[in-house]
């Protein structure tokens, strides 16, 4: 033992440092907080001892006395106390403890000397060096230690107790085990123990993957067991068979839509006729499965002995069979080649309702899918029972839940298919929806065919445009457009208002609803071409009649107008309503969205400037084109529509679109931009109560549009009672509701001089040309000049 030395104590619960290992230390105990600080101030040692019992507060009774002089290398404050890196020196014995300072303990310690081998050139020595490297080494690399890390390890520690210390403080032993190998002087002695040890650690990892690779075999057959068991289960839960009869009344089919929908009859038209192709095909079908159930029978009397059973007995059951077989034959051929329909409309219309409605109607099963946001082919073709958790698609799960295989098939939002890395949903419908194919429909997951050709397929979608053409292609549309308000007001009447009276609890003659109510709540605080939000604002009264009914406050309740503000708070929409007055350089336009349409203000300003174009308003590059080409019409027609060539030089036209905050963008605004340009660049106001749809050429040719029907609802909801249309849109105005037809005054224009002259203020047609009457120009220009700025 060398000399003795004074050194503050590092007590350690459950770890025991090793010379020549670098640790990490936690300390927070106060005393040792301050023991460490007084060997920051020192030479940085200190005696590292293990704790004989895991106490907060050490005492020398439960250390031990045979421990580790450490170095601290660093030392970082972290929250709760500090956070250590110590070296081993090493070995020591603690002659005495002793409390010092606050809290902390220090030690009188003498360093320990190894004891080194008898001969350390003996072949016996070198040998069992060589085996505890090669067995550490094979227990690192068990354990995933870098191979690189491991070489440097044992080329890097020549000293066989030094190597022995080492491998010792990395083995997985108790505190108690370790600190045996510690105190154990004898280099030869510590590295025969540590040897054990390590082979004892391999024999426990090889035991310990046996054993898990048992487990995972017994897991795994399993696993095939339950895969194998639900696989099974979908093959016999399908309905391969089982199908419901198609009977089809067409008047009774007609009754069932009067009573599930309002308004809606161009839908219904083509839902009848639809219905009546099918029971036509029917009908068809079951005389041509008589034919040649009648042919196979007469065939099969000449193919069966009748010395076999008795003849009565054979004839019927020929019949029986060659009938059926006929008839599934016939049936399939009727059924696999009708059209796909797709109902395309905005929200709410009652695009899904209608074909719950043909569901009722055929008596068939009704099955629907959400397809929106669908990016996995395996979304619609299953996924391949060799992945972990493998699923049937979607269209095999429908029929599963159906339990035939000819229900109603709703692919909901068809429009809204996404693409993935995963594949084209919208490829994999191609052959679902293809009756030439089909009929062997094979999805991933079952990998046996499967006949979709009975099943009566309906797609629905917000938007035409956006569903991929090839499938597009395989579908027959059915438009669904907006209701009027009158037309919301009686579905409010016959279906919202009494299903939210019921499902509030409340009966008919407990809450009455005026109709002026329910066209209050249609224009102030809801903005949709269907009525989703109207039936939630409808539920909001229930729910409050409800409660004042329900706390005795009241026994009946009528709802009057007055009365919804209070109830359901200020208005929350405002649609725009005609202008109070004709302005120069300010038209009115009228633009379609899937909530509905609307009116909208185009306003042109001129002044003297740098001779540009000015666009604002959030407008599309459509837009954009339609403004560009308003103005080279008007510059390049200046003269025959009352624009002072003066008035073009040194020109900046600002155009402007109100409500910025909303993008706009389309075709149709092009005549409401022209007549804004050119009532600003001629001084004349344009008319406040006509509103103007169409896209115009640069020649002045108007071209048609889309939306009729909604943009002429939006402006007659303004209190707009004149329009101007392009003369090829006239068909579309049989849309329109007949209360809605018989008080409009529509212009039809095919050049862009009839849409002046009707919108302009003191405009007309003469021999095909524009004529202006003098002295027409108001006193009040809304803020626009007359004419440009001179």
């Amino acid at each position: 033992m060398g000399d003795r030395l004074r050194l503050p104590v590092l007590p350690l619960r459950e770890t025991v440092v090793f010379p020549g290992v670098a640790v990490p230390i936690s300390a927070g105990r106060p005393g040792t907080v301050e023991a460490i600080q007084q060997a920051m101030d020192g030479d940085r040692r200190m005696f590292a001892v293990c704790q004989r019992e895991n106490v907060d507060e050490p005492t020398p009774e439960v250390l031990y006395r045979v421990g580790v002089i450490v170095r601290i290398v660093q030392a970082q404050r972290v929250r709760g106390g500090l956070q250590l890196l110590i070296q081993g020196e090493g070995r020591a014995q603690a002659l005495d403890f002793e409390d010092t300072g606050e809290q902390m303990l220090a030690a009188v310690a003498g360093p320990l000397d190894d004891e080194s081998p008898v001969a350390p050139n003996d072949a016996a020595f070198e040998a069992l060096d060589e085996a505890l490297r090669e067995r550490a080494v094979e227990l690192g690399r068990k354990r995933g230690i870098p191979e690189e890390a491991l070489n440097q390890l044992v080329e890097g520690v020549e000293d066989g107790g030094r190597f022995a210390d080492m491998v010792a403080f990395y083995l997985e032993l108790s505190a108690a085990e370790k600190q045996e190998l510690l105190e154990q002087l004898s280099v030869e002695t510590r590295m025969r123990r540590v040897l054990v040890a390590v082979e004892r650690d391999l024999l426990r990892m090889e035991a310990q993957m046996e054993i898990q690779q048992k487990v995972q075999e017994e897991l795994g057959e399993k696993q095939e067991y339950q895969v194998i068991r639900t696989y099974l289960e979908w093959v016999t839960e399908l309905p391969w068979n089982e199908r419901t009869d198609d009977k089809i009344v067409l008047d009774d089919a007609e009754q069932i839509l009067e009573e599930d929908h309002y308004g809606l009859e161009d839908v219904k038209d083509r839902v009848l006729e639809f219905l009546a192709v099918r029971k036509l095909q029917m009908e068809r079908a079951e005389q041509e499965a008589r034919e040649e159930a009648e042919a196979e029978a007469a065939l099969a009397d000449f193919e069966v002995p009748d010395d076999l059973r008795p003849k009565e007995e054979a004839e019927a059951e020929k019949q029986d069979e060659a009938h059926d077989g006929a008839a599934g034959r016939a049936k399939a051929r009727a059924v696999g080649h009708g059209p796909i329909l797709l109902f395309v409309g905005p929200p709410g219309v009652g695009k899904t309702s209608i074909a719950k409605s043909i569901a009722r109607a055929l008596g068939r099963k009704y099955v629907r899918i959400a397809l929106g946001g669908a990016r996995d082919e395996a979304d619609i073709r299953g996924h391949r029972r060799t992945y972990v958790g493998a699923m049937p698609g979607r269209i095999l799960q429908g029929l599963r839940q159906a339990g035939t295989k000819n229900p109603v098939f709703l692919l909901d939002e068809v429009d809204k298919l996404g693409v993935s890395l995963q594949g084209d949903p919208s490829a994999a419908l191609l052959e679902v929806l293809d009756p030439a194919q089909n009929f062997q429909f094979t999805d991933h997951y079952l990998g046996v065919p499967f006949d979709l050709s009975e099943v009566l397929f309906i797609a629905t979608a917000n938007w035409r445009d956006r569903i991929p053409p090839p499938l597009y292609d395989r579908m027959e549309m059915v438009e669904f457009t907006g209701y009027t308000e009158q037309e919301k007001l009686e579905i409010a009447k016959r279906y919202l208002f009494p299903r939210q009276r019921s499902e509030s609890g409340l009966g008919e003659e407990q809450l009455e609803v005026e109709d002026d109510t329910i066209s209050k709540i249609i224009s102030e605080y809801t903005r949709e071409a269907g009525v989703r939000q109207l039936e939630r604002e409808l539920g909001k009264l229930a729910r409050k009649a409800a409660r004042r009914i329900a706390t005795a406050e009241l026994e009946t309740v009528v709802m009057r107008a007055e009365d919804v503000q209070s109830l359901l708070g200020r208005a929350r929409v405002h649609p725009e309503q005609a202008a109070p007055a004709d302005t120069v350089g300010v038209a009115t336009g009228m633009y379609y969205t899937p909530m509905g349409g609307d009116i909208m203000f185009v306003e042109a300003s001129v002044s003297r400037g740098k001779d540009r174009l000015i666009l604002t308003g959030q407008l599309g590059d459509v837009m954009k084109e339609s403004a560009r080409a308003a103005l080279t019409y008007a510059k390049t027609h200046y003269d025959r529509l009352g624009i002072e060539e003066a008035n073009l030089e040194d020109l900046e036209l600002h155009i402007h679109v109100p409500a910025g905050a909303v993008p706009k963008d389309g075709p149709s605004a092009g005549v409401a931009m022209a007549t804004a340009v050119v009532s600003a660049l001629s001084g004349r106001p344009a008319r406040h109560d006509v509103a103007m749809t169409g896209e115009i050429t640069l020649t002045g040719r108007v071209l048609p549009i889309g939306g009729v029907k909604e943009k002429v609802l939006g402006a007659w909801r303004a209190g707009i009672r004149e329009i101007v249309m392009p003369k090829d849109n006239e068909p579309d105005l049989d849309d329109l509701p007949v209360e809605v037809r018989d008080g409009l005054t529509v212009h039809l224009a095919s050049e862009l001089d009839e849409v002046l002259a009707f919108a302009l203020r003191g405009a007309k047609l003469e021999d095909g040309g524009l004529v202006f009457s003098q002295g027409s120009l108001p006193a009040h220009q809304g803020g626009y000049h007359e004419g440009p700025m001179m």
